[in-house]
């Protein structure tokens, strides 16, 4: 208890203690391992470990090295110029209106850096809030602000906004409280592999009443987005996918998105051939322009997932042949299920192709792979609109 005074609290709780220990020093641990599984009885060993251990570059800078794309071991990760990622898009908004709006606070389980939250916290301490790997609490912390006349951003990562379902629907959606949700790492994430692809968000957020769901296709609609999310008097999600944009030009001034409004990207001319319109949400609208343009598709960027532009929808459902939805999540419950149920409500008999990611749980992979195996790439969709209108 004297060399390890956390031994005594474990020895409290009855747990047997063992450590602290030097984690990289394998000739001590092994046996120790070794000798502790013939102790009967709850065991808590206490390992210490240095995050990059063994690669002084990791060691010296553990957060750019926490999640890493293939680079140079000998020079380490070099900065390139490149267009914006979303996630920078979100920082560099997410400081502008931190220095408009001293309400304006930064909340972060744990995810400072892949969040975009670096430089705020930089900038303005006293308003960002690291709660530790706790997404429960992170969103509990920001309702609890809310209530307080505060301005919360509670950036998580997608695949970990389902850790907080229980906060977001009790803590802020029923109160309906002014919480603005970034999630990143939307939608297929690449090497990071089944735990951290953004595939059910959309899903089981679309269900939460109250809730304002925004998909950006690119990085002007990010900063629309983000700014309409934060004039919204309540809850608003912004979804945006990893990595870098379309390259399209932000403009500077922040602009407010009505609510529910779809853009139409571009307009099918075929009068006499079967018409097809693809209603994309997010990352899909640019990926499947191209296609659009081969196939002379009326092409919908939709925006919003909820609350949806119903109008669009039937303008579409009644001058087309067939619909096709398009979204990077799972197909069960996501964005194209609440186009089926919007033609359905007015009745509406048009026959719909939903494409999204497959009723399973996606391995790690380069993008390009991934999507062709979850049938998300341009060849994959084209193939089976043609084989729906020969149907």
């Amino acid at each position: 208890g004297i060399v390890a005074p956390a031994s005594t609290l474990f020895e409290e709780f009855g747990l047997n203690y063992h450590g602290p220990i030097d984690g990289h020093d394998l000739k001590a641990l092994i046996p120790l391992l070794k000798n502790m599984k013939e102790l009967p009885g709850p065991l808590v060993l206490h390992i210490v470990t240095e995050k990059g251990h063994g690669y002084e570059p990791a060691a010296h800078d553990p957060t750019q090295y926490h999640g890493i794309s293939p680079f140079d071991v000998k020079v380490g990760i070099q900065a390139k110029a490149h267009a914006k990622t979303y996630t920078e898009v979100f920082s560099d908004w997410l400081c502008e209106i931190g220095a408009k709006d001293k309400k304006v606070v930064g909340i972060t389980p744990a995810m400072e850096s892949g969040s975009g939250l670096t430089n705020f916290a930089k900038k303005f301490p006293d308003r960002f809030f690291d709660v530790a790997i706790a997404e429960q609490h992170a969103v509990t912390f920001a309702a609890g602000l809310a209530i307080d006349g505060m301005k919360p951003v509670c950036a998580i990562y997608s695949t970990f906004s389902q850790r907080a379902f229980d906060q977001i629907v009790h803590d802020v959606a029923l109160q309906n409280l002014p919480v603005l949700f970034p999630l990143d790492r939307g939608g297929i994430v690449g090497a990071d592999g089944a735990t951290h692809h953004g595939a059910f968000d959309l899903s089981f957020l679309r269900c939460i009443p109250n809730l304002v769901i925004m998909a950006p296709s690119d990085e002007n609609e990010t900063r629309r987005m983000l700014y309409t999310g934060y004039k919204y008097n309540g809850p608003a999600v912004v979804r945006y996918p990893r990595g870098k944009g379309p390259g399209v030009e932000i403009v500077e001034e922040m602009q407010e998105l009505p609510l529910g409004e779809a853009r139409v990207m571009r307009q099918s001319g075929a009068e006499k051939e079967k018409r097809v319109a693809i209603l994309a949400f997010g990352s899909m609208v640019y990926q499947l322009l191209p296609l659009a343009e081969e196939l002379d598709a009326t092409l919908v960027d939709m925006r919003f997932v909820k609350p949806l532009d119903k109008e669009i929808i039937k303008e579409v459902a009644e001058n087309h042949d067939l619909i096709v939805t398009a979204e990077e999540n799972v197909i069960q419950g996501g964005a194209g299920s609440a186009c089926l149920e919007a033609i359905a409500e007015f009745g509406g008999a048009v026959p719909v192709l939903q494409v999204g990611i497959p009723d399973k749980f996606v391995e790690q992979g380069d993008n390009s792979s991934l999507f062709k195996e979850c049938g998300l790439d341009n060849d994959s969709i084209r193939e089976k609109i043609l084989n729906r209108l020969k149907a």
